[in-house]
């Protein structure tokens, strides 16, 4: 497990946007690198808007980092479905990434700034 996934801090200030608002914006965000994918960033709930983000009965499972649970961005424009995801009882191992919330990258723009 210790190979397959790594989490740290991730470097400088990261936002990400949807349609064109921002919902979040921290420098306390984690990466999370697992595997050859690319990395993710996970966003402190307490530096989003969650007042736009509503949660979905939409569940996974990870054999790595447990169930996944999503959300919905209720944007201006209209709602980006399942646009982001959390882990509200992480594996142990992945335990950093609770109370934090990550994104789709073709759903929504997740920059560092």
């Amino acid at each position: 497990m210790a190979d397959h996934i790594k989490v740290r801090p991730a470097t400088g200030t990261w936002v990400v946007r949807a349609a064109g608002a921002v919902i979040g914006e921290s420098t306390n965000a984690l990466e999370l690198v697992e595997g050859d994918y690319p990395p993710v960033i996970y966003f402190p709930r307490t530096d989003l808007a969650m007042a736009f983000l509503e949660p979905t009965e939409l569940r996974s499972q990870c054999p790595y980092k447990g169930e996944a649970s999503y959300f919905t961005i209720e944007a201006k424009s209209g709602p980006i479905a399942n646009a982001a995801w959390s882990y509200e009882n992480p594996a142990e191992a992945v335990a950093a990434i609770k109370d934090h919330l990550a994104f789709y990258s073709e759903k929504v723009a997740v920059e560092q700034v």
